[in-house]
């Protein structure tokens, strides 16, 4: 099977009805494209998948969006076992961490991403679960300039003037216990819009399937986040802000 074929077969199980990768490759696929695909067992295509993770990552940076100027910063946990079973995972022992998110502690990594005003994924990271927004936002926003809108888990005045120094200023919401600044219209309006990259969260959880906690190999998981993330990008199920001109708009 060529490399063509696998990377259209990983990306297609994103786009289509089925929620698990065995029952699409062996009822779905092969009874509805039977005749595209030459297809192999499943045990072999599950060996065949780690040659994907190099193409897969390429294919993401070719489909890096469109660099609008105003860009959204978060991360997302990508747990890999219920907390119960934390103790007793022996699959990614070695290389994941116990993080915290909104909802508690969790096993296993983050994905750190950067999204424009349309929805477009522009940068994105993987990392253990421990580690910090702040460290992993001046990696990922390199080569970007305009302005960047994130949450107060950002909030550093190092970062801040790192970020200006290449061209690109962060916004971000105030704690209580700091002084207020005034804020252009335009700026204020497009910072209350930072629930944009929560929804695009949304739609890669919910119709990516991007988090799960059935993986049973290292290499294998990361080809499925990255085929999720390409998936993604691919569909144009993006949410994106529609016009300046309708503030409260957001699809």
């Amino acid at each position: 099977m060529s490399l063509a074929e696998l990377l259209t077969i990983a990306i297609y199980f994103y786009v289509s009805p089925c929620k698990d990768c065995k029952n699409y490759y062996l009822y779905y696929l092969s009874h509805k494209y039977k005749r595209y695909f030459c297809l192999p067992s499943y045990s072999r295509i599950i060996q065949l998948w780690p040659r994907m993770l190099l193409p897969l990552a390429v294919l993401m940076h070719y489909l890096k969006g469109e660099e609008t100027g105003i860009y959204y910063i978060d991360s997302t946990k990508l747990a890999i076992c219920h907390n119960k079973r934390i103790s007793s995972n022996r699959v990614f022992n070695r290389i994941s961490k116990i993080g915290k998110s909104s909802y508690g502690c969790f096993l296993g990594f983050k994905l750190h991403l950067i999204i424009n005003n349309k929805g477009e994924i522009m940068s994105v990271k993987i990392t253990k679960g421990n580690k910090s927004n702040l460290f992993m936002a001046s990696v990922i926003s390199k080569g970007l300039s305009g302005k960047l809108f994130g949450d107060k888990a950002y909030i550093s005045k190092k970062l801040f003037h790192q970020l200006l120094s290449n061209a690109l200023r962060l916004f971000t919401n105030l704690r209580k216990d700091m002084k207020t600044y005034l804020l252009d219209i335009e700026d204020k309006r497009l910072l209350n819009k930072r629930s944009l990259i929560e929804s695009v969260f949304n739609v890669l959880k919910k119709h990516m399937l991007l988090e799960h906690t059935r993986h049973r190999s290292h290499l294998n998981f990361f080809v499925h986040i990255i085929a999720s993330l390409a998936s993604y990008s691919i569909s144009k199920l993006n949410p994106h802000l529609i016009s300046s001109s309708s503030p409260d708009s957001l699809s």
